[in-house]
């Protein structure tokens, strides 16, 4: 897969991400100061955060943006949908 793509950009960072996961597993196992661990631990959320944020953009930008573009009511109503969906599940 060509890196530059967003695609490919998605799996650097999630590829980045799964390092600094292995990187805390490291911390831990070496006992290392906590507030050391916890620092890693929000970066991480911070970059699982940016590629959330880059997977929605990229589902606007196709998905929703096509059902839109088709006129199907339906098929719009389902995008819509999924969305609210999804944004409820983040507020539990």
């Amino acid at each position: 897969m060509d890196q530059t793509t967003p695609n490919g950009d998605t799996i650097k960072r999630l590829n980045r991400i799964a390092g600094q996961v292995q990187g805390v597993a490291r911390m831990i196992e070496s006992d290392r100061y906590c507030i050391d661990v916890l620092t890693q631990l929000q970066a991480i959320k911070s970059a699982l955060a940016k590629v959330e944020s880059a997977v929605l953009k990229n589902h606007a930008n196709s998905c929703v943006s096509q059902a839109i573009a088709s006129g199907d009511e339906a098929e719009q109503r389902e995008k819509f949908g999924e969305l609210i969906d999804l944004l409820e599940r983040s507020r539990r």
